[in-house]
């Protein structure tokens, strides 16, 4: 009576005869472009959510740069939309491929696309110094991944060649309008989730203040967006285990110079719970279904 019921491997899977609305796809990268391909092409009716970088990248040139091989399906490539919900909603509503972005580059991008939209910073005066904890860098078996060589120590890791650079660079250019190559830099800090990006950018003829209230007024309806007053900043803990991005932003001595902080869940915000955000938007629920549970404090 106790039994477990049988589960399907992937590799099991009839997809002729698997009846789907939709499917979330959390294979490795380069995997998950294969089992995509053969899952569309058998039900071409199922919607696709890729927590994935498979299909993050519109430029296959682009994906082969950073991912050392071709992209196997090119065409599906091109289809894909980028799955950042409060920006491309109304993309993603009417997606059949959503790529869920990754989570570094889902903190930094809100906190930095409505400027850029609005031509309120230098997109060439952009430093994000972004801090993240242990699951993302995944659960491989690694020496670097145990107990002992991560606790009570703080690195860098990937300067000047993460992946999640050709992300940033490619929703940056697409808000800007034109070209832009940001720096970034991620380090692992001792805690199970969390990310915390520090950005420093510079405001074209415009006040720090000025910046806070393209934000507050660009977010203001959005349920998992949350602008914090002028100066106050946000804390991991604020967020963990929730879909929520808290943002703060404040003055730098430096003149002309503004400091944005930025901390969201690296496993609900920026993956599983925003992958949930976009199949309740591409299968037409309410945005929120299932994603109103308050942080995980203490």
């Amino acid at each position: 009576p106790y039994s477990l019921p049988k589960l399907l491997a992937i590799d099991s899977v009839d997809w002729n005869k698997a009846a789907l609305d939709l499917a979330f796809c959390a294979l490795p990268h380069a995997t998950t472009q294969r089992v995509i391909k053969a899952l569309l092409a058998s039900a071409p009716g199922t919607k696709v959510v890729d927590l994935s970088a498979d299909f993050r990248l519109a430029d296959p040139a682009a994906y082969a740069r950073w991912y050392g091989h071709e992209h196997h399906a090119p065409e599906l490539q091109k289809e894909a939309v980028y799955g950042l919900s409060e920006i491309y909603r109304s993309s993603i509503k009417s997606a059949r491929l959503v790529a869920n972005p990754g989570c570094y580059t889902t903190c930094a991008e809100l906190a930095l696309i409505p400027l850029l939209r609005a031509k309120a910073i230098d997109p060439d005066e952009i430093v994000i110094d972004a801090k993240s904890g242990m699951t993302g860098a995944g659960r491989a078996a690694k020496e670097e991944m145990l107990f002992s060589e991560v606790s009570e120590g703080f690195h860098a890791y990937g300067v000047g060649r993460h992946r999640h650079m050709a992300e940033l660079d490619q929703e940056f250019s697409r808000a800007a309008g034109r070209m832009v190559i940001v720096s970034f830099t991620p380090h692992l800090v001792p805690m199970n989730r969390g990310i915390f990006s520090t950005i420093y950018v510079r405001g074209l003829k415009t006040s720090a203040e000025a910046l806070h209230a393209i934000l507050s007024k660009s977010y203001a309806a959005e349920p998992f967006v949350h602008v914090l007053p002028f100066g106050e900043m946000p804390h991991t803990r604020h967020v963990r285990g929730s879909n929520m991005i808290f943002i703060g932003l404040a003055n730098d001595r430096v003149e002309a110079r503004a400091i944005i902080c930025a901390a969201l869940d690296n496993l609900t915000k920026g993956a599983s719970g925003q992958a949930v955000q976009n199949m309740n938007l591409m299968l037409g629920f309410p945005e929120t279904l299932g994603l109103e549970q308050v942080a995980l404090f203490p």
